[in-house]
């Protein structure tokens, strides 16, 4: 190969390409001159966001950095598509019979999206999903056949991979009712194991898209007009849909190279060694139509690599492929989904350490060395939160108990310090920790963005970008400067800011906050802490509109999605307190519909295992019984716990249960960074666990003390002491103050006790605050919690009387009352309980229904 090139042909105008000519420029002299041809009548785009298109996402918004085609050593060529190879003269041959002479040749052709090999696979209403033509037709089409036929579209997306679950929610979001087809027996097979992939679908199905596994589709027919009308797997059955998309792998576009007589490998791909060079030698191939080690890889991340090897190789410096990053994220809203390294642990003598969450709906594994100390891989599902921190540590020694980072959000950060500087932190760009510390220290980068712009570190998928900051930050710290506590890559603002800046701007939508005071379209951090603002500051139901899109996964439903997929019900007993008749109406809706019941921490009863579809039906028993729902699911008030006071015991100095009934009452429905708990007791003998919580309090003879910053969970925390001896009146007032005071201004999902670690002042600031009103915001923390206490309204009582938010309960999208065939439950104790899977295959199992029956 010529290590000087100057003459340089890139064939192909994506993401790589692109990659490939912004580095080779970067360290390039002025003798370069570099032609790009595209099939495309566009510049290089973001397929990775391409989901983002229908939200509302442009080509334009879409399109990478076009500042790289102004400079007069580029030309680039969009539409004009290379049409033949000839190696011996060393030329290219366009559709409009441009001849272009090359020192070397760059194949950039990336791949093409497969369809499957079926009658009826070409029909109209059929689409694949790989460019912005493929998903603009898409749109066109949904938005005509919906007019059309003056009903809801059924959709059908045959694949469930990464792709296949974007495109499924992608449809969702034009409100098709969207259905998942996959051949194989779990979603996601290439990354998630069965756990993961189970979890993930019980995910899914909650949001509203249905899940067919182990379905081979095997015909698509036509309706009268010609369309695609249904599919018809290999088992007989049918599926109707009105729009089919296919997401089932992509294809290498090797033909040029083959046509050229270039090394192919049998099943696809031009061949390539550790420098990308191909069988020629002055013809290099990167991105998906590269072939290495037997395999070519439709993800971004491999394909950055190999455009950097090509670029420092072309340069004359030395730089080697080192071969697959299969490390991916999935991208949709309300479905956290991560994998990365050796996740299916197919390294000998590889170990496992899982943590499974049934109640909250989460799925985490990491993959160790046989001595448990080195990371491999690992999986995320149902909160992928982890996966900055997580990614760069592979190979590494975790220094630090494994679970402790796999264990819910509200505790410690996980452990591990500082990364090594070899830590790869942008899986996609292949940038490392030391690199993003070069770029603090040597080229003066003061924040993420920054960096991203010196590095591309975070520029691509976005999912590093917490990482990133993080090093940043470190390093700042380090130099004596002030560190960004920016919410996410989207607003330059911390939570506490953006508060303000809303309330002040008196806006009631994501999208006019974002389009005032961010950037972008929004991600899983932004928009679920600002659906919790709006919450405080509008007061708007959680399901109304725009706000649904914005909501955690369990929000979505208002319910807490257990291991099987079903769903708890938890309503609201105030301080634990609750009827012979309130006791009646819910063993009568525990017995009618077949639910585990349980007597919770938070004195209250949680009934296990209602369908999806049932939920409105138990919901509209419990409003009539005259419960509401108890916000199990929500970053909000879960429970105030109480003893019984003077009510009942010798001991008790004041009434904890009317107490703890005020109020719960009074903060029912209060959303806030995460979750609130309080506590009540009669006396210092404190049965009800008070200083647990993030406010308890602690009856004396000569009034109330207050408690604030407890918490149980992974590092437990007692509650300090705020005031003491405080009457009723000044108790509630104090508690007022000191949660729209948390709410305003601590971090995303921070309890009560690090934000108390982390207020300037500590206890003696918020006293101040509180008591002295030293901020001079008292009276307006006041009116905030009065605006609360005015407008509340039970969410599942709203929901009810709302035929258009009911829509969203339903187990299966053509069916609004067929149970789930996969339910399975054993008798245990005198109740039910999910059968596992060995009692699955075994038999004996109680299945799901209206009436349960022991099958024989």
């Amino acid at each position: 190969m010529n290590q000087t090139a100057s003459e340089i042909v890139v064939v192909g105008a994506g993401m790589v390409a692109h990659r490939f000519v912004e580095s080779l420029l970067s360290r390039a002299d002025a003798s370069v001159r570099v032609h790009v041809f595209g099939d495309e009548g566009r510049g290089p785009y973001d397929r990775v966001g391409l989901t983002g298109f229908f939200s509302g996402a442009t080509g334009d918004d879409l399109a990478l950095d076009r500042s790289i085609f102004d400079d007069e050593r580029v030309r680039l060529h969009p539409g004009d598509r290379v049409t033949q190879i000839d190696r011996a003269a060393r030329t290219v041959t366009t559709t409009s019979r441009r001849v272009v002479g090359y020192d070397t040749l760059v194949l950039a052709t990336g791949s093409y999206a497969a369809r499957v090999a079926v009658d009826g696979a070409d029909l109209p209403g059929c689409f694949v999903y790989r460019t912005i033509d493929d998903v603009q037709a898409l749109k066109d089409f949904v938005e005509r056949r919906g007019r059309m036929l003056g009903r809801p579209l059924r959709g059908a997306v045959i694949g469930g991979g990464l792709l296949g679950l974007e495109a499924a929610g992608a449809l969702q979001g034009m409100d098709v009712d969207a259905t998942v087809v996959q051949y194989s027996d779990r979603l996601m097979s290439q990354q998630l194991d069965g756990a993961g992939a189970g979890m993930l679908r019980r995910l899914l199905e909650a949001r509203g898209i249905n899940v067919r596994t182990e379905s081979r589709t095997t015909r698509l027919d036509p309706d009268r007009s010609g369309a695609v009308a249904a599919l018809e797997f290999q088992d007989g059955s049918m599926h109707e849909a009105d729009v089919v998309v296919f997401t089932v792998g992509v294809r290498p576009r090797d033909e040029l190279a083959r046509a050229a007589g270039l090394k192919v490998d049998p099943r696809g791909g031009v061949l390539i060694d550790e420098r990308c060079v191909t069988s020629d030698q002055d013809i290099l191939a990167i991105g998906e139509v590269a072939n290495f080690d037997g395999r070519c890889v439709g993800l971004v991340a491999p394909g950055y690599a190999m455009a950097e090897v090509a670029a420092t190789r072309l340069l004359g410096g030395d730089a080697s492929f080192p071969g697959y990053d299969d490390s991916s994220k999935l991208k949709l809203s309300g479905v956290d989904v991560a994998s990365f390294g050796d996740a299916m642990a197919t390294t000998p003598n590889a170990l496992d350490v899982v943590y499974a969450d049934a109640v909250a709906g989460v799925y985490k594994k990491l993959v160790l060395s046989d001595d448990a100390q080195t990371l491999l891989g690992g999986i995320l599902v149902g909160d992928a939160s982890a996966y900055g921190s997580l990614r760069p540590l592979l190979g590494a020694r975790l220094g630090a108990d494994p679970a402790a980072y796999l264990l819910p959000e509200g505790g410690n950060e996980a452990p591990g310090g500082e990364l090594p500087d070899e830590a790869v932190v942008c899986s996609c760009s292949n940038v490392t920790a030391g690199r993003i510390r070069q770029a603090v220290h040597e080229e003066g980068c003061t924040d993420a963005a920054a960096v991203k712009g010196c590095t591309k570190a975070g520029a691509t998928c976005g999912s590093c970008v917490l990482m990133v900051k993080k090093v940043v930050g470190q390093e700042l710290t380090k130099l004596g400067q002030t560190v960004s506590n920016a919410l996410c890559e989207h607003f330059d603002m911390s939570r506490r800011q953006l508060f303000d800046a809303v309330r002040v701007a008196e806006l009631t939508t994501f999208s006019s906050i974002v389009e005032r005071f961010g950037r972008g379209r929004g991600c899983d951090i932004c928009k679920p802490a600002i659906a919790s603002i709006l919450s405080v500051l509008v007061g708007a139901h959680v399901l109304d509109g725009e706000n649904a899109t914005l909501q955690d996964t369990n929000d979505h439903v208002m319910a807490n999605m257990q291991k099987d997929g079903t769903y708890s019900v938890v309503p609201r007993m105030p301080g634990g307190e609750v009827t012979p008749e309130g006791l009646l109406a819910i063993g009568q809706i525990a017995k009618d519909y077949g639910l585990y019941t349980k007597i919770t921490g938070g004195q209250r009863i949680d009934m296990f295992g209602a369908r999806l579809e049932q939920l409105p039906a138990i919901w509209g028993r419990l409003v009539d019984a005259g419960f509401e729902s108890g916000h199990a699911y929500g970053k909000s008030l879960r429970t105030v716990k109480s003893c019984v006071g003077s009510t009942w015991c010798r001991y008790g100095v004041l009434d904890s249960v009317g107490m703890a009934v005020k109020l719960e009452l009074r903060y029912r429905g209060l959303r806030a960074p995460h979750k609130l708990k309080l506590g009540v007791s009669g006396c210092a003998r404190e049965c009800a666990e008070a200083r647990g919580k993030d406010v308890g309090v602690i009856a004396t003879e000569t009034g109330w003390n207050m408690y604030v910053g407890g918490n149980g969970g992974f590092a437990p925390k007692h509650a300090q002491l705020l005031a003491s001896d405080l009457d009723d009146d000044a108790l509630i007032q104090a508690i007022d103050r000191f949660f729209m005071y948390y709410i305003r201004t601590a971090d995303r999902l921070q309890r009560t006790a690090p934000w108390l670690d982390d207020l300037e002042g500590g206890l003696d600031e918020l006293r101040r605050v509180i008591f002295d009103d030293s901020l001079g915001i008292c009276a307006d923390l006041d009116a905030a919690m009065a605006t609360h206490v005015d407008r509340y309204e039970d969410e599942w009582a709203a929901t009810l009387r709302d035929p258009e938010k009911l829509q969203r309960f339903h187990s299966f999208v053509n069916a609004t009352d067929t149970p789930d065939p996969s339910l399975a439950y054993v008798a245990e104790r005198g109740q039910i309980r999910p059968a596992t899977s060995e009692e699955r295959r075994s038999g004996g199992v109680l299945i799901a229904g209206t009436a349960l029956e022991v099958r024989r």
